[in-house]
């Protein structure tokens, strides 16, 4: 159910079956050219294929072209209540302008940004959150329901039509989950623009990212959404951590090693959560998917490894290393060790592979 319409956002594609983007949002003054462009680099490090940055004041349009022309990543402009902020963040090479379409003025500014943003190939994001709804729609459904959010959205998607600009791309979160599942899954009924997904103000790292991971995983299971922001508060890094989790959980997106372990018993003879530490951390820039198993005994341990493209299943100071396609042999010694090299040298057979 991914979106039909395929909008640009600089060189990437989104919508219309292409892969989920990921990513995220500063939080650094933005006139600060060096701290931002290096939380923009630290995050397009993370994986986030592009990086939104708040423009509140004219020091921040002016600060754009510098963080277009240093980020290695296309950037979205944060927009709220004055449409010139817009204009000239387009103006300054911004790939992407995010706006509520009524908060800037009425619809003659809204056609100023839409005629801007047409004339520099740049997708609008319509947001709309709980939070920011307006008042006569509140009045008419009595709380931000699923419906009227998605109303919401559609009312403000009409005014850029009206204005003859249709690159649009819809959110509309809610900070509860089931709130978000409804609506997005409303939304996807009712239009085909590609739809941007998050639980927005999910809260610190942990119950955060639980809410995110139920409520964006949910929707992409179900097929819905084309980019996705896990919202968490403080440090923005671990967002793009969490929102690759989500998809190599869903087998939509890969990005170094797809981790299987067990959670350990009183069968347990090796440290499985050292080793598997270890593994994650040390293949996280494989060049290509691989999944790797790190399993703590004999019971389910030799089928999950095996079932794995690597896997390690432990014994008393020994391991059964698994390699698909392979007969399983003994090891002993660095257990981790052997698995991270087993894994980079299947990675690296796979790559030129793909390459030739």
């Amino acid at each position: 159910m991914s979106s039909r319409t395929t909008v640009h956002i600089g060189p990437l594609p989104l919508g219309g079956g292409n892969p989920v983007l990921v990513q995220s949002m500063t939080n650094t003054r933005t006139e600060d050219v060096p701290a931002t462009l290096a939380q923009i680099r630290a995050l397009a490090s993370a994986g986030c294929d592009l990086v939104r940055v708040s423009v509140y004041n004219e020091a921040c349009a002016a600060a754009v072209r510098a963080l277009v022309d240093g980020s290695p990543v296309p950037l979205v402009a944060d927009i709220h209540f004055d449409h010139r902020l817009a204009i000239a963040a387009a103006e300054n090479g911004i790939a992407k302008l995010r706006l509520n379409p009524g908060n800037v003025g009425g619809e003659a500014n809204v056609r100023a940004v839409a005629d801007c943003a047409k004339a520099h190939h740049i997708p609008i994001r319509i947001g709309v959150n709980t939070g920011s709804v307006e008042k006569d729609l509140l009045a008419k459904y009595g709380h931000p329901s699923a419906e009227c959010l998605v109303e919401s959205a559609l009312n403000h998607a009409a005014m850029l039509e009206r204005a003859g600009f249709s690159d649009i791309v819809l959110s509309m979160k809610a900070s509860g989950v089931r709130l978000t599942i409804e609506t997005y899954r409303l939304a996807a009924k009712r239009c085909d623009y590609p739809l941007h997904l998050g639980v927005t103000e999910a809260g610190l790292p942990g119950q955060g990212t639980v809410k995110s991971a139920i409520g964006i995983g949910a929707l992409l299971a179900d097929g819905i959404g084309d980019t996705i922001r896990v919202s968490l508060t403080g440090d923005p890094i671990p967002e793009a951590a969490a929102a690759w989790s989500i998809l190599k959980a869903l087998d939509l997106r890969q990005k170094g090693a797809q981790l299987v372990a067990c959670p350990t018993c009183g069968r347990t003879r090796i440290d499985v959560k050292g080793i598997a530490e270890r593994v994650e951390k040390e293949l996280a820039d494989l060049p290509v998917p691989l999944k790797v198993a790190v399993m703590g005994c004999v019971v389910n341990g030799p089928g999950e490894a095996r079932e794995a493209d690597i896997g390690i299943a432990g014994g008393d100071g020994v391991g059964a290393l698994f390699v698909k396609g392979e007969a399983p042999r003994k090891v002993e010694g660095d257990l981790a060790g052997i698995l991270i090299a087993e894994a980079r040298r299947i990675a690296a057979e796979r790559a030129k592979e793909a390459d030739a």
